[in-house]
């Protein structure tokens, strides 16, 4: 980490920063998804380098095993806004920018870490904007219905626009996510690409004779019902983590394989690591944290033949048509057949997992982050 005894100021902003008192970050969460997991990770992280966070809550409020886990990062404010996937409109985002900026004047922030670019459009503040494209509904409607999003949802595209425009930083966490953004929105330029991070990896005690996968099965774009539909023909049971109601109303019929609920990460984390075999279906993961935490247990993994499985997982895993559930089956039953080879993939995700970690994660986020606070000294680090 770079020390100045002077205060550095932000070419973009203006603002100072003092290098002896830890930066604060607001960064925005939600409760029903991915983000959840990746801000908590990435606060416990960073907060060994000097960083403090106060998370900004938007959508269905946390449980209180959500809430307990944020307070012990930093301060949990939930505003009263939905994410722009829920809104049944834009003027029901309207509040977003005044309720972050209000927040940025109150708590004296520093930084501003969002993890939805559309909640960077309209903001005026006088510190550097951040934003993470984990997923959003235009990249999603080209890869789940291979179309462009619906007329009465173009207002989302422009508001996300807006957002990458107004960011000072855009961040995705894979290659492949970084160029559907490219395609999708233009001129955004070159994201840098962070990825995500796990210190998933535990010592194998022994596995089960079952599937696991986890998700958010309500979404189409994990895919549930090829897996669904794959389970009436496997040896194996197979066992499915995840809620299958969305709050958009989404629902997703289980039939076939077993289905758990909505799980604590400690639960799924527990069942992963004695499942003999991992799926993920997705046909849409800009990163998926799920095959990684998977790979991290040693657990022989079968996923999707999609771009983004193929940049972090290509060599270390099965790969099956997302369209077909005959073929996941195939794959499982091969697996299930064979565990020598369960066993050769497995170390193998184990070593390829070593390459996404939460200290590396931390260190590619904290460069991001004082490139923006001092971005004259970030350039000789």
């Amino acid at each position: 980490m770079i020390a100045s005894p002077e205060p550095v100021f932000s070419a973009h902003h203006g603002s100072a920063v003092s290098l002896h008192r830890p930066r604060h970050v607001l960064m925005t969460v939600d409760a029903v998804g991915g983000v959840w997991r990746y801000a908590m990770d990435l606060a416990a992280t960073l907060k060994a380098a000097g960083f403090t966070f106060t998370f900004a809550g938007f959508g269905p409020p946390p449980n209180e095993r959500q809430r307990a886990e944020a307070e012990a990062h930093g301060e949990v404010v939930w505003l009263d806004a939905p994410l722009d996937w829920t809104a049944p409109d834009e003027d029901s985002l309207r509040d977003v920018p005044v309720l972050i900026g209000q927040l940025v004047d109150d708590r004296e922030i520093d930084l501003v870490h969002l993890n939805l670019p559309s909640q960077a459009a309209g903001l005026e503040l006088g510190v550097p904007v951040l934003t993470v494209s984990h997923s959003c509904t235009v990249t999603w409607f080209a890869a789940v219905r291979g179309t462009s999003v619906p007329p009465d949802w173009l207002w989302q595209e422009r508001l996300n626009r807006l957002g990458f425009e107004a960011a000072d930083m855009v961040v995705a966490p894979s290659q492949a996510h970084a160029s559907m953004l490219r395609q999708s929105y233009g001129s955004l330029g070159c994201p840098r690409v962070v990825y995500n991070g796990s210190d998933a990896v535990t010592v194998d005690t022994g596995r089960d004779d079952y599937v696991f996968a986890a998700g958010r099965w309500w979404d189409d774009g994990k895919n549930g019902g090829v897996l669904d539909a794959a389970a009436a023909m496997t040896e194996w049971p197979v066992v499915m983590a995840g809620s299958n109601h969305g709050p958009n109303g989404a629902y997703r019929e289980i039939a076939h394989a077993q289905w758990l609920g909505e799980l604590g990460h400690a639960d799924v984390m527990a069942r992963m690591r004695r499942a003999g075999i991992f799926v993920s279906p997705s046909v849409y993961e800009p990163f998926g944290l799920a095959p990684l935490e998977a790979a991290g247990s040693g657990a022989a993994m079968v996923l999707s033949d999609i771009p983004t499985y193929r940049e972090l997982w290509d060599g270390v895993a099965l790969f099956a048509d997302k369209h077909d559930a005959k073929a996941f089956a195939e794959a499982i039953n091969s697996l299930a057949r064979d565990p020598e080879r369960r066993r050769q993939l497995g170390a193998a995700a184990r070593e390829r997992a070593g390459r996404f970690t939460l200290a590396a994660q931390g260190r590619a986020m904290q460069q991001a982050y004082e490139s923006l606070l001092m971005p004259s000294l970030s350039r000789t680090a």
